[in-house]
């Protein structure tokens, strides 16, 4: 009973506490740090998200560890934005691996924010495609409101800005909620391919 004290087995009834209790478990710390870990890694914290991880690592129970490794692996890779390392590790987890979709927003996000290790010239690139990416938006937001207003006699360019803005807002908040969903949805999925992993684990 000792030797599985801090264990990966807790990880599911530990994943609804707060990071502050968390940081405070001493019964299942393995379980508690990579949880943090994984956190840190989807803020895209990797200097945090590491710390966790090697923490997780040296509390894990000897032969869990190749699967935390795999875990912290896809979770540095996220952090990183570093899409065919994010999927490789999925696929080695024995879990779904994330969509061509999933895939391109996460290379996209590496060239607009790139991580914090990365150099000036690659963080001037990424304001410079957001700069380009706010503009297109609005460019297509001020089209949308002239095309909606003609009906209605037009409008001039100083509304259709407004409009063309309310009208990117609009889309940007449905789109963001979709996502939440879908991002809910495939953590309740990956929460249960990892329960079948920790019970192979545990059978072995």
């Amino acid at each position: 009973m000792q030797y599985q004290v801090g264990s990966l087995g807790a990880i599911q009834q530990l994943e609804d506490r707060t990071d502050e209790q968390l940081r405070s478990e001493s019964k299942h710390r393995a379980a508690a740090r990579a949880i943090l870990g994984a956190r840190a890694a989807e803020k895209y914290d990797v200097k945090q998200a590491r710390a966790y991880f090697n923490e997780a690592l040296a509390a894990c129970n000897p032969r869990e560890r190749p699967a935390l490794r795999q875990l912290m692996k896809a979770s540095l890779a996220q952090a990183e934005r570093k899409p065919e390392e994010l999927k490789e590790a999925m696929e080695k987890l024995g879990q779904e691996p994330p969509t061509s979709r999933q895939l391109f927003v996460l290379r996209l996000m590496g060239l607009i924010a790139p991580p914090q290790n990365a150099s000036r010239l690659m963080r001037a690139r990424g304001f410079l495609l957001l700069l380009v990416l706010v503009l297109v938006l609005l460019a297509i937001g001020f089209g949308i409101a002239k095309l909606v207003a003609l009906p209605f006699g037009g409008v001039g360019s100083l509304g259709a800005i407004l409009l063309g803005v309310v009208i990117v807002l609009v889309v940007m908040g449905v789109l963001t909620l979709i996502g939440r969903r879908r991002q809910s949805r495939a953590r309740d999925k990956a929460r249960e391919q990892q329960a079948r992993t920790q019970a192979r684990l545990q059978r072995r």
